[in-house]
């Protein structure tokens, strides 16, 4: 919270106690909508009821917008239908049809039945995309001219348009409303007015097809740094346009997404204040590894029968092997997450990047094992005689199985990532807990095995 907002939320309190309504009308009416729905997300329903009965339309849609899931989750239930339907209304399409999209379905109908059919049609086609598309996150509000106009009609076009936002350049469409690529504002501001369109088109404008992955369109606009970008539909037509500021939104949703996802939890825990909310979500990745260290235990209980006295000696290190195995898994599969994410590894091959991880592997299982070998001969120097072979044999057994469970890691966490893409389901997952703690329970199992074979 800013100092400003620090400042902001004793005031509103001070007059919600003294019930002062007027004064509190009068010093939200200064501030901005993001202020205000920063305080709204501290304050309790009483006091978000308070705040809203004195807040204009127009903030209050704003600030509608702008809260957390949860809160707003909170307020659909604090606000009455007429009112919601009403700050509906005020929001542009792409901004009323998140909204909606987080509504219960039976408030989300009645917003729908009180919308204008044209906004409603509007909002529903923009809600038929899938919402981590281009589709889903564009503003379907844009302006064109068609190739065959002059300047002064793009203008007059231009002066007539009801758009609220700021925009950088007129798109060209043909008669079939085929995208031919925009012009810039600034063309039209110093060539004659009788200049035709078509003559000052940009025919290598850069567009995002309506399909295409919003993590996509957020890397197209790093790399050409991009202020807007057109979408167009299969057919090459003009349907929408993307800004910056939601190009902003995607990233933030998308790095919060991933970090959840690496966490194992997820984003939906946030839609909702109940302890209860979040405890079932988080069980749901915490029990598969419930059961999947379950696993490992029966792996370790499976090699006791083999050899009491090596399998005793080799137990002291298991946590070294899971650990250093799977944080190597970790490391691999998080720069290839990351890779995917920020399209660094887009333009690469997957055998290009393979040679790369594999070598880089290779180093750090060498370097752990000879390492993890040295740590295990100091370990056992003064307990070699508990077991009937020499130290020298378990500390080659357990250098191997370190050298050989880290290159199984790492592969997994160099390959995983590429597979979940490919069908469809988000890279992250390799770098949570689910994928890290299969990863362990090979690991021992490997470094069991290699170890009652070798130094038996």
């Amino acid at each position: 919270m800013s100092d400003k907002q620090k400042q902001l939320l004793p005031q509103i309190k001070l007059l919600l106690e003294a019930g002062d309504m007027s004064a509190l009308r009068e010093l939200l009416h200064d501030q901005r909508s993001s202020d205000i729905a920063e305080v709204v997300e501290l304050v309790d329903n009483e006091q978000k009821r308070a705040i809203f009965d004195v807040l204009d339309k127009s903030t209050s849609a704003e600030v509608l917008e702008k809260v957390d899931e949860a809160t707003r989750a909170e307020l659909f239930h604090l606000l009455k239908d007429n009112e919601i339907n009403a700050l509906v209304s005020e929001l542009d399409y792409d901004d009323a049809a998140d909204l909606l999209a987080e509504m219960p379905d039976e408030i989300s109908e009645k917003v729908f039945n009180s919308l204008a059919p044209a906004d409603s049609a509007e909002i529903r086609k923009l809600m038929s995309y899938s919402e981590d598309s281009a589709g889903g996150i564009m503003d379907p509000i844009v302006i064109s001219v068609q190739e065959d106009a002059t300047i002064a009609e793009a203008i007059n076009k231009i002066r007539a348009a009801e758009i609220d936002e700021d925009f950088y350049s007129v798109y060209v469409v043909n008669k079939n409303v085929r995208f031919l690529g925009d012009v810039r504002i600034r063309l039209l501001l110093t060539r004659p007015e009788n200049t035709k369109i078509k003559d000052l088109i940009d025919s290598d404008t850069i567009y995002v097809n309506a399909d295409a992955d919003q993590e996509e369109v957020r890397n197209i606009f790093s790399k050409n740094d991009l202020i807007v970008v057109p979408v167009l539909d299969k057919n090459h037509r003009l349907i929408g346009r993307i800004t910056a500021d939601r190009v902003i939104e995607v990233a933030e949703e998308e790095a919060a997404e991933d970090l959840y996802t690496i966490a194992g939890t997820d984003a939906d825990e946030l839609d909702n204040v109940s302890v209860f909310h979040a405890a079932r979500i988080r069980m749901t990745f915490l029990l598969p590894c419930l059961i999947g260290t379950g696993i490992t235990a029966m792996v370790m209980m499976f090699f006791k029968s083999k050899d009491p006295l090596v399998y005793v000696a080799a137990t002291a290190f298991v946590p070294m092997i899971a650990a250093i195995s799977g944080n190597a898994g970790l490391q691999t599969s998080a720069i290839v997450v990351s890779g995917l994410a920020t399209g660094h590894l887009a333009a690469l091959k997957l055998g290009q990047v393979v040679t790369r991880e594999v070598r880089i592997a290779l180093l750090v299982a060498l370097s752990c094992g000879i390492l993890g070998g040295v740590a295990c001969r100091i370990l056992l120097n003064s307990k070699g005689s508990i077991v009937n072979i020499e130290p020298a044999r378990l500390v080659f057994a357990f250098g191997t199985a370190m050298f050989t469970a880290i290159m199984v890691a790492t592969t997994l966490g160099l390959f995983l990532p590429f597979l979940f893409r490919r069908v469809g389901i988000d890279p992250a997952i390799s770098s949570g807990p689910l994928v890290t703690t299969a990863n362990d329970s090979i690991s021992v199992a490997i470094y069991m095995t290699l170890t009652l074979l070798l130094a038996a």
